[in-house]
């Protein structure tokens, strides 16, 4: 709104409605209150253009301290093969999805303390975002199977990025991480894939305690596998070794 005075100099109402004009001939997008996305010409009056997503989902957000994450991190670099269909925002204000986003944008509450390992990229030829480095991305996500289409989809993407991995700097991500069903998660796919790095197996061994965990929270807790991580096995070694094999 603020842009938009400015360059036609009017009122704030007279503003407002001619906006609201354009954003009913589908000239321009309004992507939450106050603020407006352009609609290329050659788009047409296309009511599904948002430009680019992460770049959209940016401008939504009110926090300068959001990151792109979860699973929307893990399309960015590169360890998935499905579409990229909705974005998920970290973020340390709670806020509502604007209704003109709600089938694209998932905001995750994280507290400040949790806003860490993030880089600035560029995701057009002129904007740049936060997103969450690959280490975070792989951390978070065994935080969170549920923003990441579960630990078999975690499984895929820390098979494909086994060699891109920072594996000193994971260990020092786990140490601040602090989480111990993190620590297990993580210990136990490397067990599976064989991936021995012997002092970053060593440190997640000393987060297995007494508790039992749900390898994969997002199903079921019926218990398919023993292992030495403390964690009831829901989904089984067989199944990801096949997954990763395809």
């Amino acid at each position: 709104l603020r842009d938009a005075a400015k360059i036609i100099n009017k009122e704030y109402n007279q503003v407002t409605d001619l906006l609201s004009e354009m954003a009913r001939r589908r000239v321009i997008k309004r992507l939450k209150s106050g603020k407006y996305l352009i609609i290329p010409q050659q788009m047409g009056s296309s009511a599904e253009y948002i430009g680019d997503w992460f770049v959209a989902a940016r401008e939504v957000v009110n926090s300068p301290l959001y990151y792109i994450g979860f699973y929307s991190a893990m399309n960015f670099w590169g360890l998935l093969t499905q579409p990229l269909v909705r974005i998920y925002v970290a973020t340390p204000k709670r806020q509502i999805v604007p209704r003109e986003l709600r089938d694209k944008l998932t905001l995750v509450f994280v507290r400040k303390k949790s806003i860490w390992g993030i880089r600035e990229e560029w995701v057009t030829q002129s904007q740049r975002v936060r997103i969450s480095d690959l280490e975070k991305t792989i951390l978070d996500a065994l935080a969170h199977p549920e923003y990441c289409g579960g630990i078999t989809e975690i499984a895929k993407a820390i098979w494909v990025a086994k060699n891109k991995i920072n594996y000193q700097k994971m260990l020092q991500y786990v140490v601040r991480y602090e989480k111990n069903v993190v620590a297990k998660r993580l210990g136990y796919l490397l067990d599976i894939f064989g991936i021995d790095r012997l002092e970053l197996r060593e440190l997640l061994r000393s987060y297995v305690k007494d508790r039992y965990d749900a390898f994969d929270p997002t199903l079921k807790a019926k218990r398919v596998e023993k292992n030495r991580w403390r964690l009831i096995d829901n989904v089984g070694k067989k199944k990801i070794l096949d997954i990763i094999r395809h």
